[in-house]
């Protein structure tokens, strides 16, 4: 690889770093336009030990759902990138507050919940085309006494 590709390459990681930065703080801002904004029309989500949802506007449906169910902060963030900034990792904690009752799950009543968790993505022209969430759901389901 000369120095120019070397370089490229680390600005492309770069940048891909400083993207899923934004993205967290924009979902920690609660920043649901920003959030959007970082992410391809036809973004691809994969939902923990779920299906496959497809596009922005299906992406903020799964948004709306989270807001009115949860109050979540995602801290403790550390980002791995590929070399050409196509691909990124996350590990991070979830600090969480299950405040209404999700379909499916157990009763809310306000529990409290940390939740070691992580997430792989896709990039491609700069924007978020994937993102696959992983967490323990049955650590998840202790916590909130299921």
């Amino acid at each position: 690889m000369s120095a120019a590709q070397s370089t490229a390459a680390q600005s492309a990681a770069s940048q891909t770093r400083s993207l899923i930065e934004n993205y967290y703080a924009a979902f920690n801002r609660l920043d649901i336009e920003g959030f959007l904004a970082l992410l391809t029309d036809d973004v691809a989500h994969d939902i923990n030990q779920g299906g496959r949802e497809t596009g922005r506007e299906a992406f903020r449906a799964f948004l709306a759902r989270m807001d009115r169910c949860y109050s979540e902060q995602i801290v403790d963030i550390s980002i791995a990138t590929n070399e050409d900034g196509s691909r990124a990792s996350a590990e991070f904690t979830v600090l969480g507050t299950y405040k209404a009752t999700d379909d499916g799950l157990p009763p809310a009543t306000g529990q409290k919940y940390v939740l070691p968790a992580g997430a792989f993505f896709e990039v491609k022209n700069g924007k978020v085309a994937r993102i696959s969430n992983y967490y323990n759901l049955q650590d998840w389901l202790r916590q909130v006494g299921a």
